[in-house]
């Protein structure tokens, strides 16, 4: 039994930039999650969502594994719980959270720490990192959006694939099939996060957030109704804005052309 204080386990880390990092840090058990880390892992994430200090959240794993998903040696404890808790449910909170979440993933992310990176919003690998779905093997039903997100990410025939077979897909395959944004070296997928991050910070923050809320969502809708959700939310943000906001956007955009535009990520 692991008696380290839970909030060892995910540890919580901010920066003056406005970067928070989570950290899965349980490596000796290859990250897998208790109840208790469930919860601290939910309530960080809300905590952070509502710090106007945090711009972004970087979500990673210490050791060899992003997270090998549900310590299964309580897994009574975990799954006949309240799986509808949305307070104690990290994936729920993840899926509320308005700011961006980059998801690092170092190593193994497996069964709920595969639904734990489909909930990121960028995703980031190192080469040795390998994503894995082992809900048919071990006779576990997906509760946290594996089986309908991974079919809309990387198409139903490839999904149906990974989770029917439980057969890992590497992080070079995750990026050709638009899983992974990124794949880098291994020790450099922090770095790369990060890279990202003050990308996004360099930008409209009030835009940015905006923006992360009418992609994620409109991917719950069909096109035609998405297209009209874009088209409120733009009326709505001209319609709140004044004359004085207006010449402030075009003097920016005048000030912006005339600088060198910056090299890409």
């Amino acid at each position: 039994m692991d008696l380290t204080p839970t909030e060892n386990l995910i540890l919580v880390t901010r920066d003056q930039k406005g970067i928070a990092t989570i950290t899965i840090n349980r490596p000796k058990s290859l990250n897998s999650l208790t109840r208790p880390m469930m919860m601290r892992l939910a309530r960080q994430i809300n905590a952070l969502g509502k710090d106007e200090s945090v711009l972004v959240i970087v979500l990673t794993g210490s050791g060899r594994a992003f997270c090998s998903g549900v310590d299964l040696t309580a897994a009574e404890e975990v799954f006949k719980g309240d799986v509808k808790d949305v307070e104690t449910d990290p994936v729920a909170q993840m899926e509320l959270c308005k700011k961006p979440i980059i998801g690092a993933i170092n190593g193994f992310a497996v069964t709920a720490g595969f639904e734990i990176s489909l909930a990121c919003d960028i995703l980031i690998a190192a080469k040795g990192a390998k994503f894995m779905d082992t809900h048919s093997r071990f006779g576990i039903f997906p509760s946290w959006g594996l089986s309908q997100k991974l079919s809309r990410i990387i198409g139903a025939n490839r999904a149906r694939e990974a989770s029917l077979t439980a057969m890992p897909i590497s992080a070079e395959q995750a990026e050709k099939w638009g899983l992974v944004n990124h794949v880098v070296e291994e020790g450099k997928v922090l770095n790369k996060a990060r890279e990202v991050a003050e990308a996004i910070m360099k930008n409209n923050q009030d835009l940015v957030l905006r923006y992360k809320a009418v992609i994620n969502d409109g991917l719950k809708l069909d096109l035609g109704h998405a297209l009209s959700l874009e088209k409120e939310r733009a009326h709505a943000y001209y319609n709140g804005m004044s004359k004085d906001q207006f010449q402030k956007m075009q003097e920016f955009i005048v000030g912006r052309a005339s600088k060198k535009p910056s090299s890409k990520l």
